[in-house]
This record gives C-alpha cells, sequence and structure tokens, in this order.
C-alpha cells in the first residue's frame, strides 16, 4: 500500500539514532508513513546504515545524500522538493535524536488530515512549558524566542521556532522553496510565517519535548542570532515586499 505521508529527517552524524527513529516510524499502527533521510555526509556512517535498511525496506525508507554540511533550513528544503516530485499529501518535518515524539505522528498528520489545520506544530509551550533535560539557560532563550515571534509577526503560534512539523502538499507547493532565506533556527520561523501570510490555517499539537540522550546537538549561539534578526526582516516584507508571500499556482497533482 502506498503511503500519502512522508516524514524528512535531517541527519549528520546520527549513527546512535538513525537505526532505532527508522524502525520507531515504521512501526506505527495507526498509520503509515514512509521515511525520507536527509544527510550532508556524515562522516560517523550514517549513511550507510541507511543504505542497509533500504535494502531491506525499499518501498518505505528513502535517502538523499549531499555533499556537506549544508544546513538544515536547506536539508528540508531539498526534502520538500523530493517529496513534491511523488505523490505524498502530508510531509512532516522531524529530528532524528527522539526529542520529537514518534507516537504524536498520527495526531500530527490527523490535525492536517481531518482537523482543519494546514499546518500542524508539535507545540512545546501550547499548554505551559513541556521540555525535558533542557539546561535553564536554554528553555529560556527558545520560550521567549517564541514569545518574540509572536509580538514581533502576529502570528499567534505558541511554539514558532518548532522543528516537529506537519504540512499539507498545497501548503508547500505554494511557497517559492527557493526564495526561503535562512538556514538554521529562523528556518523554521520563516516557514510558518510564510504559510501565515499566504493565508493557510496553522494549529498546534501539544507534544512533551526530551533533549536527546544520544549524539551531539547542532544548536549554537550564532543560529539564535539569525533568528533574531531573521523576524525583523520577516516583518519588513510582510509589509513592504508582499509579493514575497504571494501563492504559486498550484501544478497539476501527482498520481501513485
Amino acid at each position: 500500500m502506498k503511503s500519502d505521508s512522508l516524514v524528512i529527517i535531517p541527519t549528520y552524524n546520527e549513527k546512535e539514532n538513525i537505526r532505532d527513529i527508522i524502525n520507531a516510524v515504521l512501526s506505527i499502527s495507526e498509520h503509515q508513513f514512509d521515511v525520507l533521510i536527509v544527510d550532508d555526509n556524515s562522516p560517523d556512517g550514517t549513511g550507510a546504515i541507511v543504505d542497509e535498511m533500504i535494502a531491506e525496506q525499499p518501498e518505505r525508507i528513502h535517502i538523499l545524500k549531499r555533499a556537506g554540511k549544508q544546513g538544515l533550513g536547506t536539508a528540508y528544503i531539498a526534502g520538500f522538493k523530493w517529496a513534491l516530485e511523488r505523490p505524498y499529501e502530508y510531509i512532516i518535518e522531524m529530528d532524528a535524536d527522539f526529542s520529537h515524539p514518534v507516537e504524536k505522528l498520527p495526531e500530527m498528520q490527523a490535525m492536517c488530515a481531518t482537523g482543519g489545520a494546514d499546518v500542524a506544530v508539535g507545540s512545546r509551550y501550547l499548554t505551559g512549558v513541556n521540555v525535558v533535560n533542557w539546561p535553564m539557560g536554554r528553555m529560556l532563550m527558545s520560550y521567549c524566542a517564541s514569545a518574540y515571534v509572536r509580538m514581533i509577526t502576529g502570528m499567534k503560534v505558541c511554539d514558532a521556532t518548532a522543528g516537529y512539523v506537519c504540512y499539507r502538499r498545497e501548503v508547500l507547493q505554494s511557497m517559492n522553496l527557493d526564495a526561503i532565506e535562512f538556514k538554521g533556527y529562523a528556518f523554521q520561523i520563516e516557514m510558518k510565517f510564510t504559510a501565515y501570510c499566504m493565508g493557510f490555517i496553522i494549529k498546534e499539537v501539544p507534544i512533551v519535548f526530551i533533549n536527546r540522550v544520544k549524539g551531539t546537538s547542532k544548536m549554537n549561539t550564532s543560529i539564535f542570532f539569525e533568528a533574531l534578526w531573521g523576524v525583523i526582516k520577516l516583518r519588513w516584507d510582510s509589509i513592504f515586499n508582499k509579493r514575497r508571500f504571494e501563492r504559486k499556482p498550484l501544478p497539476k497533482q501527482l498520481t501513485a
């Protein structure tokens, strides 16, 4: 049976997690999800592990290999373009390190399929602060960043920096993905704000975010400051460069 839902997982040095996270996604019984790994030439052999798994389940596991580490945003853009070349209706961003609860995937997909959302956000802050094992400084930085985004943009999303997101196909088709500017922390804000400006409906699904146990975090202060100034630029463009947020004509629907 062909799946209508694809989970995109960008990776760089995730050998400790990659086999387990793929198996966890494939084992979900409520809804079938395919997996696309976008690997930035991980020197630890992440891509080789995925290749082994593809040999066992080529219909459901896929990999897009890139020449080197090029940033989170460009990894997702490459994954989105790959997905749009195929008949997936629901396209989901998720981290490889189990910080995003895999068991929430059916609820995220259902929010877009039957819950009236065009974009479903796995939200750490919808019902308070639901983050486990983060240093206090990082938690405050993330929470304040989302509050800052709401204040500057007017977008009523509690967790604007969230990286656990489900998009209806039409949302990504309507965007000029080549015009998405930011590569790091601000990428997640830019995607949500672009969808918001285009008139798409964004809803949040509460999750508990658990800090990674295995592997190394890729977060750094330069990524945070990109978001700080990026939000101001996004708001400026929404006022003075509105053509940036115009919907593209939808192409003909692909068939399986």
